[in-house]
């Protein structure tokens, strides 16, 4: 992988759902577990380079305004979700530059609220994907992808992974599996360590 998609790109807005990336990042940063050991950058990506505050209460200020970023020096953008997703349009940007990510062959990443608005853009009609329910998608105008819904806990379909609220872990093994940073097989005993505390994972992560 080129040093330009060695670089993660996180979307950052206020409200944003900081626990629901934040297995994710951490491993892809430390690449402890990654074949190589190699680790990427993470980015954040504002709408502008002006701090925000995350629902958790934490201040973070983007690396990068929404506008200087381009896919060609992206190895995925993760779009966390936000009460802001549900509160207007002012997020529909990052909607549209995931339609841009998804047309360059650039995976996309988004979990919560964030599938609202790609619903809202239309990306979701044509690719398998999930959300915290069909009837949240189904409410967002623009929607009309529910014969593709599918009740699990995260999605790839393509270069496009979805995931419900409550599945941050999922995300992350789907994200993983889709930049294949390390065997299915040691992808899958992660997830069971860090979703299920299952001790016999711990074995297969130490070999690996």
């Amino acid at each position: 992988m080129s040093e330009a998609k060695r670089t993660i790109h996180v979307a950052a807005y206020d409200t944003m759902a900081d626990w629901e990336v934040g297995h994710a990042t951490a491993h892809l940063r430390t690449g402890r577990f990654h074949r190589d050991q190699s680790g990427f950058e993470i980015v954040m990506v504002g709408l502008t380079r002006d701090p925000v505050t995350t629902m958790g209460g934490l201040r973070v200020t983007p690396d990068l305004a929404l506008d200087e970023l381009s896919p060609s020096g992206s190895a995925l953008l993760i779009l966390p979700g936000a009460a802001t997703w549900d509160e207007g349009d002012d997020l529909t940007p990052f909607a549209r530059t995931a339609r841009a990510f998804l047309s360059d062959g650039v995976p996309v990443a988004a979990i919560c609220g964030a599938t609202a608005g790609l619903a809202r853009e239309g990306l979701l009609d044509g690719r398998a994907h999930t959300s915290g329910a069909v009837q949240y998608l189904e409410a967002q105008e623009g929607y009309s992808g529910a014969a593709r819904y599918v009740e699990t806990d995260a999605v790839t379909d393509g270069d496009l992974i979805t995931a419900g609220p409550t599945e941050p872990v999922a995300f992350a093994r789907e994200i993983f599996l889709r930049l294949d940073v390390n065997r299915p097989e040691v992808v899958d005993a992660w997830y069971r360590l860090f979703s299920r505390s299952d001790a016999s994972a711990y074995e297969v992560l130490m070999s690996a």
